[in-house]
């Protein structure tokens, strides 16, 4: 919560996740914030390596913000917060049991689930 701060800084990385906007953009589809909120949380959020910004415009500068890979990355926690605190305030479940969903760490490449991120052992191979 350090690098990504508030709840503005939240609903920000949600408004970004559908590409890159303009200030107009970003105060527009953040129903509430404040400008002078929304510079500041732009520059907490960039200081964190979360959001980028490049110009579009010099005179007057304009801005253009997209989120970085770390601030994409987000996108699964931002699923998973807003099932937490959705109506029911129940877990997603399967579809098919109904089972409660379980969030665990999944290397795409390996196709391997992690118990934590840095602790897996590495596999050994015998000749």
């Amino acid at each position: 919560m350090s690098r990504i701060g508030d709840r503005w800084s939240l609903l920000l990385v949600e408004t970004l996740l559908a590409g890159p906007l303009r200030w107009r953009d970003l105060l527009e589809g953040t129903p509430g914030i404040a400008p002078n909120v929304l510079a500041d949380r732009l520059r907490r959020l960039e200081r964190a390596g979360v959001v980028t910004s490049s110009a579009y415009s010099h005179r007057p500068p304009r801005m253009t913000y997209e989120l970085t890979e770390d601030g994409r990355g987000l996108a699964d926690v931002l699923k998973l917060l807003a099932a937490w605190g959705g109506e029911e305030h129940t877990s997603p479940a399967h579809s098919v049991c109904g089972t409660a969903l379980e969030v665990r760490w999944f290397c795409p490449t390996c196709e391997v689930a992690v118990e934590e991120p840095g602790t897996e052992a590495p596999e050994v191979t015998v000749v």
